[in-house]
């Protein structure tokens, strides 16, 4: 009997790979953004800020 290859919780190489990307570029921005909200706090480099920690530690903790 053939065996299915596709398993319900195994990511998809394309998402893998964005993932990755994703992982490379989520320090830097992060640290951009903190400056430039030390600098020049508004609502959107504020907001913007938290998004990009969320990411960042969703990365660093694979919860995505």
């Amino acid at each position: 009997m053939k065996r299915n290859n596709f398993h319900k919780y195994k990511y998809q190489p394309w998402f893998i790979t964005s993932r990755r990307i994703a992982a490379q570029f989520i320090v830097p921005f992060t640290i951009f953004q903190f400056i430039r909200t030390l600098f020049l706090p508004t609502i959107l480099d504020v907001l913007l800020l938290v998004i990009f920690l969320a990411i960042a530690v969703s990365i660093y903790f694979e919860i995505i």
